[in-house]
């Protein structure tokens, strides 16, 4: 069975307490439920990891080469994370940037992604239907083959 990686970096282990009104009421596990009933038609299952250190995301990027892509919601990391910039540019398989919140209708500070330009994609403002939306791009970037 292939692997997706769902990863998402400091502050997002909270989310559905964590600032409601700017990032919604659904939980981690509320989105790995989402994002595993989505990719299930291609008989994929969803490897989940929420870290709040930098250098343990680099570890499951690095751990997880062999996945068929993935979602990655770097949370303020995507302002200053150039060590995880690097491991994403090295990893091998098509990804996905997620932001819940949009973060152009936020504080100047967060308006640039020193990740995005590595990214397949980016998906900004849509709450958790973000991550579907993003596992739903991976299954038209993944071929059937290849997965």
């Amino acid at each position: 069975m292939s692997t997706l990686l769902l990863l998402n970096g400091p502050n997002l282990g909270i989310l559905g307490r964590r600032q409601p009104e700017v990032y919604g009421t659904a939980t981690l596990d509320d989105i790995e439920s989402a994002v595993g009933a989505r990719v299930a038609e291609r008989g994929w299952k969803v490897l989940s990891i929420q870290r709040e250190s930098e250098g343990e995301l680099i570890h499951a990027i690095q751990e997880n080469y062999d996945s068929v892509g993935a979602i990655v919601n770097p949370g303020a990391l995507m302002m200053y994370g150039w060590s995880l910039r690097d491991a994403l540019a090295n990893y091998p398989a098509p990804w996905i940037e997620v932001h819940l919140s949009n973060v152009w209708a936020r504080e100047s500070f967060r308006h640039e992604s020193i990740l995005s330009a590595l990214a397949s994609g980016v998906v900004v403002g849509l709450g958790a239907l973000g991550y579907e939306l993003a596992a739903s791009a991976l299954l038209e970037l993944v071929s059937p083959a290849g997965a």
